[in-house]
């Protein structure tokens, strides 16, 4: 049986609603999923509903952004009590963070001469089926290129939305110690996203799995989606000298982007698995 247990709906900045999202994994041979929207849980429900219908193994999951080291850091959360009081509190925290963040994204575009971002953002959020949370920059990068800004997505994050451009608006998240705290009273089980996403040394890299081990972090998402397979050997190490579990997942959010569902690089068999805390079925990596 696959397991997937990072990927993204409409519910944040993926391309599908959560049933199909769900529906896609299962015709990909997924048998257990978590749906990891950032900062919501939003699509749960109705991903849970889907999943059931297919006879799919389904986990609560979610992506929190919070701060470390002056840099935006992921953390993957699964298996939870959904209405656990400190996490609905800091998940309402994190949706006004990330409309203040959409407006000032907008207002930064109108400046340079592109007016009306915010409002073609939420209408593309209306057209994959959300409604309900505020637009990230996959959906600014739409707007742009529909209203003739740029040429392609990439260049949009290239000149106006990615690191360090005008549209990198900074928010001030919780810090990782609060977030995996507020994982952990809610019962779940922590894992850092992608570690070697970050722009950092391999020093600093280190610094941050033993700060998020002090902070109460229990794995290290060793495979994501088909990352180079030289980083998953340097994450398998960091595992194992720390003596974290390991989670996989495809990073999902949208067709021909990364790496399809179900769809990742093989884990070390030596590794012990997150998913086996909640599932007695090992996954098949795609070779």
């Amino acid at each position: 049986m696959k397991v997937d247990l990072h990927c993204h709906s409409t519910a944040s900045d993926g391309v599908f609603a959560p049933a199909d999202v769900v529906a896609r994994a299962h015709a990909c041979g997924v048998g257990l999923l978590a749906l990891t929207d950032h900062d919501t849980l939003d699509g749960l429900d109705e991903a849970r509903a889907a999943a059931e219908r297919l006879g799919m193994r389904f986990v609560n999951g979610v992506e929190l952004s919070c701060l470390w080291g002056g840099a935006t850091i992921h953390v993957l959360g699964y298996g939870f009590d959904r209405q656990a009081p400190a996490l609905c509190a800091a998940l309402e925290d994190l949706r006004l963070a990330r409309w203040s963040r959409a407006e000032e994204i907008a207002r930064r575009l109108a400046a340079k001469g592109m007016p009306g971002a915010l409002e073609g953002a939420r209408a593309i959020q209306h057209e994959l089926g959300d409604g309900q949370n505020a637009p990230g920059r996959p959906h600014f990068a739409e707007f742009l290129l529909r209203a003739g800004h740029v040429r392609d997505r990439s260049e949009a994050f290239r000149k106006w939305l990615g690191a360090g451009k005008l549209g990198d608006v900074k928010q001030h998240w919780p810090s990782l110690e609060q977030t995996v705290a507020t994982l952990r009273a809610a019962g779940a089980w922590v894992s850092l996203a992608h570690p070697r996403h970050y722009d950092f040394t391999r020093s600093k890299r280190r610094r941050l799995v033993s700060e998020f081990i002090a902070a109460g972090g229990q794995a290290l998402e060793v495979v994501n989606g088909l990352q180079p397979a030289e980083q998953v050997g340097s994450l398998a190490i960091l595992a194992r000298e720390f003596g974290l579990l390991a989670s996989i997942g495809s990073d999902f959010h949208a067709p021909a982007q990364w790496a399809e569902l179900g769809l990742y690089r093989p884990l070390p068999e030596d590794l012990s698995p997150l998913w086996l805390r909640f599932s007695d079925s090992p996954p098949r990596a795609v070779h």
